[in-house]
């Protein structure tokens, strides 16, 4: 059996308005989200907001450390402190694989 492919969550084709019913925040509360810089959509060419799986995600998640009293500052730090620890991880992974690679030829 093949390796599953996750590249769907990542994948931004969710509306605002889908995402709005799945999380249980408003459209406005998601716009603040992303006025704060702690939420990426990308938009399309008439400016219509787009996310992902992994963007619903980090919503729920956003959502329940504001309710816990989390201020947003904080959880951008936060957002921007795993960002960088993944962005490590595959960084190490990559040079792995290149050594792997490199080994056998």
């Amino acid at each position: 059996m093949p390796p599953a492919d996750h590249s769907y969550l990542t994948k931004k084709v969710i509306s605002i308005g889908i995402v709005s019913e799945l999380t249980g925040l408003s459209e406005r509360q998601i716009r603040y989200y992303e006025e704060r810089k702690l939420i990426f959509p990308d938009r399309t060419g008439k400016g219509t907001r787009k996310y992902s799986f992994t963007d619903v995600e980090t919503l729920v998640h956003i959502a329940n450390q504001m309710e816990e009293g989390v201020q947003t500052t904080e959880l951008r730090r936060e957002l921007k402190r795993q960002k960088s620890q993944e962005e490590v991880k595959r960084n190490m992974l990559r040079g792995q694989i290149n050594a792997q690679f490199h080994k056998r030829h």
